[in-house]
């Protein structure tokens, strides 16, 4: 195992499960100190203790801009300092704009998107003194528009051009930032709308590659961790989203939108009725891959009413 990491000082949001974890146990293992943050402390509690004695722990709502300072700071003074960010925490809510409640929708934009301005904005002033680097973890469907994830889709939008925009604010101050664009992972947010609605799973068959395949978490991880030690600015799970990125203005324009209208007529009905059958259109899971993908370590309940 390489060691480029090697006393690097990371602080990692959604810390307690899917990519967070795992970026958390890569890390470590290439010699990584680590800090994590997330709303598990049964989990981060077990992971810290996995990583060693130096890794430390915090519990932080990415929605509490104090309670995320305060984290941050104290996760800076346990280590010394910050070297490198991932900013991964986030939560996906499946419904389409009309059927989904209002409150699910604002608190996808609230922690996908707010959450991440406020963990750049705290993370700032630690990584100007190292100069250091921050990846955010964004989505495939940061430029691809998906029926029934249109919440999801609107903050990792605004996620790309959010750290887009950090990386030349802060460019100056020697600080470097990384985009990450997740397709679909193995983790909570497709294996539980797998489980709850079939035509989710006929809609991802449907798709082109690499919108039809799933990334194992491990290899989701490992590109954010490389992209991590070369402080890369641009990273894609599977490597063919960045495809995806280049045709995006084919694929919305008026040449693409007769196929994509009648792919999203044949599944947005379904996908409605059964969305409305578990109970609520307000279905809120933890993300940590980001795709839907992105990012994660959020308790909320699958079946979360508000």
């Amino acid at each position: 195992m390489k060691r480029d990491l090697a006393g690097r000082r990371l602080v990692v949001t959604g810390a307690a499960r899917g990519i967070g974890e795992q970026v958390a146990r890569l890390a470590a293992a290439r010699g990584a100190r680590l800090a994590l943050i997330g709303l598990e402390p049964d989990r981060l509690r077990v992971l810290a203790d996995d990583l060693g004695p130096e890794a430390c722990w915090r519990e932080a709502d990415v929605r509490d801009g104090d309670a995320l300072r305060t984290a941050i700071d104290s996760c800076a003074q346990a280590m010394g300092g910050i070297d490198l960010v991932v900013a991964n925490a986030g939560v996906a809510a499946y419904g389409t704009v009309r059927r989904i409640d209002e409150a699910s929708f604002e608190r996808v934009l609230d922690i996908n998107l707010n959450g991440v301005f406020r963990t750049l904005e705290y993370a700032t002033p630690h990584l100007e003194r190292s100069r250091g680097h921050v990846t955010v973890v964004a989505s495939a469907l940061s430029f691809l528009p998906l029926a029934g994830m249109a919440a999801y889709g609107a903050s990792k939008a605004g996620a790309e051009m959010l750290a887009l925009a950090y990386r030349q604010e802060v460019a100056h101050l020697g600080v470097t930032v990384g985009v990450v664009h997740p397709s679909w992972i193995d983790t909570d947010i497709v294996r539980g709308a797998d489980a709850d609605l079939p035509s989710f799973r006929r809609l991802r068959a449907r798709l082109p590659y690499p919108g039809n395949v799933t990334t194992s978490v491990d290899r989701a991880a490992a590109v954010i961790v490389d992209g991590l030690a070369r402080r890369r600015g641009r990273m894609y799970v599977p490597r063919a989203v960045v495809v995806a990125n280049w045709l995006k203005a084919i694929l919305n324009s008026p040449l693409g939108w007769p196929w994509t209208r009648r792919f999203a007529a044949q599944v947005v009905p379904a996908l409605e009725r059964e969305v409305e059958a578990l109970g609520r259109n307000d279905q809120l899971v933890p993300s940590g891959d980001n795709t839907a993908p992105e990012t994660d370590a959020l308790p909320i309940p699958r079946k979360w009413k508000p």
